[in-house]
């Protein structure tokens, strides 16, 4: 019976030995293999057999891209401007070999080495050039920090200032810096706005004196005209009144004509006609000869007939 427990257990320490010697590596990590505390190996994704009792995974690393966010640091600027700024550095681990056997705490190594980065960037320039000079600042300390942690097998991809906190009495004094200069902007705001109000109203008086203008003109225009088709409408009618006053002088010739009017006829209406020009306002009648013997000839058969009238008072 003590026998069969014996196998058991032995059994059981077997495959439990078996097992730990089984190592599954997932994705985006690596595993640092050593053997007898040196190393042999780094294990990538997949399924891993190692020695029993021999062999050991000394450092599992991370390969994802990292954060850090360090806490602010105090540095002096080239114009002895003491202020606090505070990093966020994003790296990765490109050799995990360098990474567990470069450096004791890498982490504390990069936090240390982008402090003494960033007073030795910002030492070089004044409080003005610092607070308007970001991104080349992330420039000069990525780029500086990339090559210092080359050798620990970490790769740093960028940096950001994530503050700059200057002292109080600088910031105060940038506080009124910026509330001067927003008041100035919205001076000139206010006077452009005006300028370009008063501008719309002349160019709205110059609009309405135009189309004035231009309104007179075509009313001038249209009284030009309508005086112009009221001459010609007039001369038009005069002419027709002639023309129909000299149709019918012909008509009442044609018809006299052709009742067969001898010329004797003829004279006695010119001379009613003349009789009638006599009536007027005229004081001097121009009587063609013709005429004038019709009416003396008139005249004397006047008297005769008078004289046939009353033969007693002729006697």
């Amino acid at each position: 019976m003590i026998g069969l427990i014996l196998l058991v257990i032995l059994v059981v320490f077997v495959l439990a030995v078996l097992a730990s010697c089984v190592k599954i590596v997932p994705q985006a990590t690596a595993m640092i293999v050593e053997r007898l505390g040196a190393y042999i190996g780094t294990w990538s994704v997949g399924v891993h057999f190692k020695m029993p009792f021999i062999d050991r995974v000394a450092k599992r690393v991370n390969l994802k891209e990292q954060v850090i966010d360090f806490k602010p640091q105090p540095v002096i600027t080239k114009d002895n401007v003491t202020m606090q700024i505070d990093t966020v550095v994003f790296f990765q681990i490109t050799d995990p070999k360098l990474y567990a056997y470069g450096v004791e705490n890498p982490l504390m190594a990069i936090e240390n080495l982008t402090a003494t980065t960033l007073r030795n960037i910002i030492g070089d320039l004044e409080l003005d050039q610092t607070l308007t000079s970001r991104e080349l600042i992330n420039t000069k300390m990525r780029t500086q920090l990339d090559v210092a942690t080359d050798p620990w097998g970490i790769k740093v991809n960028r940096v950001e200032l994530k503050n700059i906190i200057p002292p109080r009495e600088i910031q105060d004094s940038m506080e009124k810096q910026m509330k001067a200069e927003r008041e100035r902007r919205e001076k000139i705001l206010q006077a452009e706005g005006e300028k370009k109000s008063t501008v719309l109203v002349a160019e709205g008086y110059k609009e309405k004196a135009i189309l004035d203008a231009q309104a007179e003109k075509e009313a001038a225009i249209l009284r030009a005209e309508a005086k112009k088709e009221a001459t010609i409408r007039e001369a038009e009618g005069q002419a027709e009144a002639i023309i129909k006053v000299q149709q019918a002088n012909a008509e009442g010739i044609r018809l006299v004509r052709e009742a067969g009017a001898d010329d004797a006829v003829l004279q006695l209406k010119s001379l009613e006609a003349f009789a009638k020009a006599a009536d007027g306002k005229a004081t001097k009648i121009i009587i063609p000869s013709n005429i004038q013997g019709m009416a003396s000839t008139l005249a004397a058969l006047g008297e005769v007939v008078k004289d046939v009238e009353n033969p007693v008072e002729a006697e």
